[in-house]
């Protein structure tokens, strides 16, 4: 086991055992005397850790992400430069280590929230009938100028990939890496095996094996859904494969842009966002899946189910019936007013300029929908384990959970859903 593996193993269950731990590491890596090294309990750290240290008169923030097996990684990683020199936004830390196994960023601390914790609050002001509508406005004028830079690095930076320069990407790990087993790529395996194959996924008031209830249609507040999730799996695990991603070109990217690794300063004008922990950046990252982490956790995981089940359960209501080879389930839960807005966002200055980018080169492959679905679709299935009672999951959270994954991956039967609207505002030929 690697050293960070063993101090987030060791942070679940004995913080004074991890901050000991913490502090030998960041002697070993950065010849630090770190005191007051204290874990941020964080809600959004759901595949790393971060937290707080002083030393030689200085305040720090510390994070590090930490995959199955990072040990066996290959590549570079934690590339803040690559986004610097790009000229995207992008707050530079003062050590780095980018050792497999043992990668860690420490930033001097900063007062800014992150933009996740401000449209968490604008949510819950939502839900709550008491909604904030100047500071949505700030937050999407914010996220409108983010998106605006990308785009244009994207379209600056998108160039004809290798398939070696492709699969060498490290931002493979967030989504084909985790459905196979290591090394060779035995599909399936990895995470897709360890939380879901053979395992039970209980709903409200219907437990089923997960063969059952990966075979069963999912009917998704009255939408009914053309592909199971096991065939969503088994359609990912082919053409999200690292090698099959050369043929709609690279871009220079973050890669996993959730809004818990996005900061909310203050500029002259207004708020500004500035990207950190770049765990994933890279120069050839294949260009339809560059900002589909940003967009799916940015929006669709929203409001609460993927990282406040107990909130959401306390606030959105679910209920599971069986019918022949379906699965109805029913939910009153909906995007909020601002992640709609965020997501409009992200289809007029980011997609929609960079799929018409592609089309105009011949880089734009005739199944780009499909892809963009799937990956979408393994954002969440495999961030965390989405069974009841596996991790934090309710089974009211896990049906809503299972639900969006069916929206996201799968074109509905009949009718439009959030989805579909996305994937009209964002086709070239529109």
């Amino acid at each position: 086991m690697s050293r960070t593996a063993e101090i987030r193993r060791l942070a679940a269950g004995d913080e004074s055992a991890a901050t000991a731990e913490l502090t030998k590491l960041f002697a070993d890596l950065f010849g630090l005397a770190a005191e007051g090294v204290a874990i941020n309990r964080d809600q959004y750290s759901l595949n790393s850790l971060n937290g707080f240290l002083s030393a030689e008169g200085e305040d720090y923030f510390f994070k590090f992400h930490q995959e199955d097996g990072e040990e066996a990684m290959t590549g570079e990683y934690y590339r803040a430069d690559i986004l610097a020199r790009a000229g995207l936004p992008v707050d530079m830390p003062v050590f780095v280590s980018n050792l497999p196994g043992e990668q860690v960023l420490i930033y001097r601390r900063r007062s800014d929230p992150r933009f996740s914790d401000v449209l968490r609050a604008l949510d819950i002001a939502t839900l709550e009938g008491r909604r904030v509508v100047a500071g949505e406005a700030d937050a999407v004028a914010a996220e409108r100028a983010l998106d605006a830079s990308i785009a244009r690095v994207y379209l600056e930076s998108l160039h004809p990939v290798g398939v070696a320069e492709a699969a060498a990407e490290p931002i493979h790990r967030l989504f084909h890496d985790r459905l196979v087993e290591m090394p060779g790529r035995r599909f399936p395996g990895g995470r897709l095996a360890s939380f879901y194959l053979g395992n039970t996924v209980r709903l409200p008031g219907i437990e089923l094996g997960w063969d059952d209830f990966a075979s069963r249609r999912l009917v998704f507040n009255g939408r009914p859904y053309r592909r199971t999730i096991g065939e969503l799996f088994a359609a990912a695990g082919a053409r999200l494969r690292p090698a099959s991603l050369a043929d709609a070109g690279g871009v220079v990217a973050h890669g996993d842009a959730h809004n818990a690794n996005v900061w909310y300063g203050r500029g002259a004008e207004g708020p500004v966002l500035s990207f950190y922990d770049p765990a994933f950046a890279g120069e050839h990252v294949p260009a339809l899946i560059a900002e589909v982490k940003a967009t799916f956790h940015n929006v669709f995981a929203h409001p609460l189910w993927l990282y406040d089940p107990a909130e959401a359960t306390q606030r959105f209501s679910a209920t599971v019936k069986l019918g022949e080879g379906t699965l109805v389930m029913d939910t009153d839960w909906a995007l909020t007013p601002v992640r709609k807005a965020l997501l409009a966002a992200k289809a007029e200055l980011v997609w929609k300029p960079l799929l018409s980018s592609l089309k105009a080169r011949d880089l734009l492959p005739g199944d780009w929908s499909e892809v963009i679905r799937l990956a979408l679709f393994l954002c969440p299935t495999l961030v965390m384990n989405l069974r009841a009672g596996a991790t934090t999951h309710t089974e009211t959270s896990s049906a809503i959970a299972f639900g969006v994954a069916a929206m996201v991956g799968s074109e509905p039967e009949t009718g439009e859903d959030d989805m579909t609207s996305f994937l009209a505002a964002i086709d070239p030929e529109r």
